[in-house]
C-alpha cells in the first residue's frame, strides 16, 4: 500500500459521499442539461428509476469499501476495480446523451483514481 493509493481511495469515497448524499438534489454543471438532481439526470439519460437506486447504493457500498481498504488492503483492489467499471458506465452515459466532455471529467477522474488504486495494490 501506498500514501498515492490512499489518497486515491480517501479521495474517491469522499467524492462518492458528496455527490450520492450530499449533493444529489442539488445541480452541478456536470449534471446533463436540464437535469438539476441525481433523479433528473438519470431520466435524461432514459434509465429507469430503479436503476438510479441500484447505482447508488453499489457506488455508496463501494466507496465505504474503499476506506474498509484503507485498514484491509485486500478490500481496496476489487472495490476499485467495480467502481472503475461504473465510472464507464457513467461516461458511457454521457456520451449516449452528446453530453460536452467537460461533463464527463468527474467519472473520468474517478475511473484514473481507480486505476491508481488497482495498479498501486498489485505492482
Amino acid at each position: 500500500m501506498t500514501f498515492v493509493a490512499v489518497a486515491a481511495q480517501i479521495i474517491i469515497a469522499f467524492g462518492i459521499f458528496n455527490v450520492w448524499i450530499f449533493r444529489r438534489d442539488r445541480p452541478t454543471r456536470y449534471r446533463p442539461e436540464g437535469a438539476r438532481s441525481i433523479a433528473e439526470e438519470f431520466e435524461r439519460y432514459g434509465l429507469p428509476d430503479w436503476v438510479r437506486v441500484v447505482v447508488g447504493s453499489t457506488k455508496l457500498a463501494l466507496a465505504a469499501a474503499l476506506l474498509v481498504g484503507v485498514i484491509y488492503a485486500q478490500v481496496a483492489v476489487p472495490a476499485a476495480l467495480l467502481m472503475g467499471v461504473l465510472m464507464l458506465g457513467a461516461i458511457a452515459a454521457h456520451v449516449r446523451v452528446r453530453d460536452p466532455l467537460v461533463k464527463a471529467l468527474p467519472a473520468l477522474g474517478m475511473l484514473l483514481l481507480s486505476g491508481v488504486v488497482v495498479v498501486a495494490y498489485l505492482a
